[in-house]
This record gives C-alpha cells, structure tokens and sequence, in this order.
C-alpha cells in the first residue's frame, strides 16, 4: 500500500509541478500594477481558505470532496486561462491557495519540492507590496477577523 500511496504522491507532484509552471508563466507576464492586485486577491484567497475545514479541498464542489485530491487547482488553471484578466488573476490566485496547502504538510520531498516553488512565488507578490500597504491590508483583515 506505501508503494501506491507513494506513487500517487509522485504524479500527483509532477502535475502540479506542471501546473505551477503555467501560473509562473502567467505571474511573469503581470504588469507591476497586475501583480499588487493578484497580491491583494491571493491574500482574500488565503483567508477564505483558512476557514475552511480542509483548507486542500478549498473550491472542490461537496460532491467531489472524497477524492485523493481537490479541485481547486483544476479550477484555478482553468480561470487562468480565462481571456478575462480578472478572471485570470482570481484563477490564479485560487491555484496558488490551493496547491500551498495541498502540498503544505506533505511527507513526499517532490512535493516539498512544489510547496518551495509556490512559497517563493508568495514572496515574490509580497515584495510587490509596499510595506505600508501591506499593513493596511493586515490591519483590514485584523479588523475583519
């Protein structure tokens, strides 16, 4: 059984792996002005993300929640390729929710490998942020919370 989870683990890898080069793709393509705003909708992601009960399966309709994974990032590539820039930019925000915390706890180094990627990615939207904003946004969201 280790060996098939492992397996699955694997592919599982290589796809998003696959994926995450397509959201990069899309990310260095993004105006500066783009990326502030894919920043800010990354954020809003994560925070309705996290109140979920299972953050990984954030975006999978209820009747596909048994699956070995969810469909949050298929939806999120899908979006991405939208011709709609805003729908762009919530497709890939949604991709990069999901695929953080599909792949945040693994035990499986190739998608430690991914959780890397995506973490590096994060930062580099974070840094488009300038600091003053970015305590605007966490002091909206403290407010909120």
């Amino acid at each position: 059984m280790r060996l098939v989870i492992r397996i699955i683990a694997l592919s599982r890898a290589t796809q998003l792996r696959r994926q995450f080069r397509e959201v990069g793709k899309a990310i260095d393509e993004l105006t500066p002005n783009a990326r502030k705003q894919l920043a800010a909708l990354t954020m809003r992601e994560f925070t309705a993300a996290s109140k979920s009960e299972f953050p990984h399966l954030y975006a999978t309709p209820a009747e596909e929640k048994y699956r070995p994974w969810g469909a949050g990032t298929e939806i999120g590539l899908e979006r991405m390729r939208s011709d709609n820039p805003q729908v762009r930019m919530r497709g890939i925000a949604l991709w990069l929710t999901v695929a953080y915390h599909e792949t945040k706890d693994s035990p499986f180094e190739r998608q430690q490998d991914v959780h890397r990627l995506i973490v590096r990615a994060l930062r580099a939207l974070k840094e488009t942020v300038p600091p003053a904003e970015l305590d605007q946004w966490f002091g909206a969201s403290a407010k909120v919370a």
